[in-house]
């Protein structure tokens, strides 16, 4: 099994919506699926039927949930280099297409979201970040099409 890198804000996360899904969503959906049934004929309880859909994505999310705490590989990002791209810095980038600032910080794959700046070191742009230095210059092919940076900060 192939450990993922993750932080320990993000590993944290990852439990606390697996026992959530657990503790709280599974046990409701149960009681929904026993209330449905309790209506009669099945074939026909759109209640029912939606609740068993409902049922088999909470499984699947428990399931993935769980699979990725067993592959988390925690990293403390306080430390290793502050002069090159690692695992949990963030980093001030210059757009030389868009001549705009972007700031990420690079996270596992579980962690990612992109809207609010946090992009997975498994991704075209993470990979291509990893170990450049402030004053690199960036050809990244991306899904978007070629994106060109400069690294300006490392934090």
């Amino acid at each position: 099994m192939e450990k993922m890198p993750i932080t320990a804000d993000g590993l944290k996360k990852l439990k606390a919506e697996l026992l959530y899904l657990q503790k709280t969503e599974k046990p409701n959906n149960i009681k929904a699926i026993a209330t449905a049934r309790a209506h009669g004929d099945l074939s026909e309880n759109a209640e029912y039927h939606a609740a068993k859909e409902k049922q088999g994505f909470i499984a699947a999310k428990i399931n993935e949930l769980e699979t990725a705490i067993g592959q988390a590989d925690v990293i403390d990002v306080n430390e290793g280099p502050t002069d090159r791209v690692v695992f949990g810095r963030t980093i001030l980038l210059y757009d030389l297409r868009t001549d705009k600032e972007i700031t990420y910080q690079l996270v596992g794959p579980y962690e990612s979201d992109p809207e609010n700046g946090r992009i997975s070191i498994k991704s075209p742009l993470g990979m291509g970040l990893i170990g450049r230095e402030i004053g690199d210059e960036v050809k990244i092919k991306t899904p978007r099409g070629v994106q060109e940076f400069e690294v300006l900060e490392i934090k």
